[in-house]
Formats: structure tokens, C-alpha cells, sequence
């Protein structure tokens, strides 16, 4: 797989270039930062969690795909309770529960549709220059904004399907991992890829600290399955995680109305603007350069001409004379 991290891009170009040119003095931006272990434990390696206290959009979004993740390991849980074993609702045994699961998996492939469709409407608008493309929160989170009322639907639509007396078909509760794997696939990748290009530059140090997070989560939040279910009973645990999924829900919209104000109060975002406005200004030197030498070519070329011809004309005259 091809690198596409800019800094390491970067890094590689300064390096050729100085292999090129004998010039030590060619560097990348990145190359001046200091590279020891301190510089490295201080500042590297709390940057993620430094994020994930300081900038709202990073700490909001490690709720709602930390949820999401953790609701998918905590069905791992709760299908046994609900599908499997003689306290069941349905008896099934290890294999026909295991089974319930390929609902989930068809909901994540239905997913890849809708984002091949959203992309296709993306770059076609890209391409006819249109502003809203320029806005982080209009380009990845409108496929969240979609997901999560799938996320919360297959939640209300398992507990109230899988504890009515009598019993449903089982393939109606089951059914419901269709709807679950759709919205949380898109809520994954939707708010993975906002997280990316809201903070370029520092998104690895977002993406670390989102994915500690809902790694905890994933571990933790099973472990309270049996005790919840038994509790609360089938009906009211799957409900209790609806009315957590619906309030985070929300996030994304709030993203969409309000994310362009909170990244310009940023700390990280105001440093990547004044970069960007850095290296625009460079790109427009250099290419002034660029064309100042191409018209001295130029005149260069229009003189060799001019002079040539000059020395031609003498041909008109007789010296014989």
C-alpha cells in the first residue's frame, strides 16, 4: 500500500532533494521538531489524550462510535440470552444462535451501497466546484446523520420483537441486526473519516484516542450484559440502550450545524489553518518564481531570434560595392 501520511511524504521529498542538490539546508517542516524521547513522551504520546479532554468534537465523537462499538461486543452477549439455551426465549441451540448473527454482516454489506452512491454524488459535486464540498461536516457526516436512526431503530426493534408472549417468529427479532449493521457501519466510518479530515495533520493522534476509547468500551460494556438483561429483562435492556443510542444521535447533527465554529476555536485546527495559509502563500511564491523565469526564457528566446534575424538581413546588402 502506497504512504499518503504528508509528513512522512514530505520527509522522503526533502530528503531526495537534498541527496539531489548537495543542499543540507532543504528541509521539511516537520524535520524541525525536536526527535527525543522526551519531546516524544511528553508531547506525541499525551497529544491523544490531551484531544480527547480539549477538543469537543474529538471527546463527542469518541462517545457516539464508543457506544456503537460497544453495543456491537455486547451483542456477542445478549443473542445467547435472548435466542440460545432452555431460559431463552427461543431454545436454539449454539449453531442456529450463532447463525442470528448473519443479519448484522448483510446490514454492514448494504452499507458499502450507500457509500459507493454518497461518493459518487461527492465527487461529482467536487469536480463541479461546489462550496458546500469545501466543509468537512457536509462531506462525511450526513451518512452518520443516516445511521444512527438505524442504530437506534434495530435496538427497540429487538427488545420489543424478541419478549412478546407468545413468542414471535425468531426471524423477526432477527432481522433487526440488518438495520443494527447498517447504521453502525456508517456511523463508524462516517465519523472515522470526519475525525481525519477535521484534523489532518494531527488525525493520527485523533484516531489513537478514538480507537483506545472504544476499545474500553468494547471490552467493559459485555461484561455487563448478563447482569442487565436478567435485571431489566429482555425488553427493557434493549430499550435502555435505544434511549442512550437516541441521545447520542444527535451528535452528528450538532456536528453539521455547528462544527465549522467549534474547529475555529481550536487549538489544533487554528494551527492547521495558519499551516495551510503558510504554505499557500509558499506555493504562490513558487509558482511566481516559475513564471518569472519562464518569461525570462522567454526573452531570452525572443532575442536569439530577433538577433539571428538582424544578421540574416545583411545578406541584402551588395559588399561587392
Amino acid at each position: 500500500m502506497p504512504e499518503s501520511y504528508a509528513p512522512i511524504l514530505l520527509r522522503r521529498k526533502a530528503k531526495q532533494l537534498r541527496s539531489q542538490t548537495g543542499n543540507p539546508n532543504i528541509v521539511a517542516r516537520f524535520e524541525l521538531e525536536p526527535q527525543t524521547w522526551r519531546y516524544l513522551a511528553t508531547t506525541v504520546l499525551s497529544r491523544p489524550f490531551h484531544m480527547l479532554i480539549h477538543e469537543s468534537i474529538v471527546l463527542f465523537t469518541c462517545i457516539y462510535i464508543s457506544l456503537a462499538y460497544g453495543i456491537l461486543y455486547l451483542f456477542f452477549q445478549a443473542y445467547p440470552i435472548i435466542f440460545q439455551g432452555t431460559n431463552s426465549v427461543y431454545h436454539f441451540t449454539p449453531l442456529q444462535s450463532g447463525l442470528a448473527f448473519i443479519p448484522i454482516g448483510i446490514g454492514a454489506c448494504l452499507c458499502a451501497f450507500i457509500f459507493f452512491t454518497w461518493d459518487h454524488y461527492l465527487y461529482k459535486h467536487i469536480a463541479l466546484r461546489s462550496p458546500w464540498t469545501s466543509i468537512e461536516e457536509y462531506r462525511r457526516l450526513p451518512l452518520a446523520c443516516l445511521g444512527g436512526p438505524f442504530l437506534v431503530l434495530s435496538l427497540f426493534w429487538l427488545g420489543f420483537t424478541s419478549s412478546t408472549t407468545p413468542a414471535l417468529n425468531p426471524f423477526i427479532p432477527i432481522l433487526s441486526g440488518t438495520t443494527f449493521g447498517l447504521g453502525f457501519l456508517l456511523i463508524m466510518m462516517a465519523m472515522l473519516n470526519y475525525l481525519t479530515d477535521a484534523y489532518e495533520t494531527y488525525a493520527a493522534s485523533a484516531q489513537a484516542v478514538a480507537s483506545c476509547c472504544r476499545s474500553v468500551f468494547g471490552a467493559l460494556l459485555p461484561l455487563a450484559a448478563a447482569k442487565m438483561f436478567s435485571t431489566l429483562g429482555i425488553r427493557w435492556a434493549c430499550a435502555t440502550l435505544g434511549f442512550i443510542a437516541l441521545v447520542v444521535t444527535c451528535i452528528p447533527f450538532g456536528f453539521v450545524r455547528w462544527g465549522e465554529r467549534i474547529r475555529g476555536g481550536s487549538k489544533f485546527c487554528r494551527e492547521l489553518k495558519k499551516i495551510k495559509e503558510r504554505e499557500e502563500r509558499e506555493e504562490e511564491s513558487r509558482r511566481q518564481r516559475e513564471m518569472e523565469m519562464e518569461m525570462d526564457k522567454q526573452r531570452k528566446r525572443d532575442g536569439q531570434v530577433v538577433g539571428g534575424g538582424d544578421y540574416d538581413n545583411n545578406d541584402d546588402y551588395d559588399f561587392d560595392e
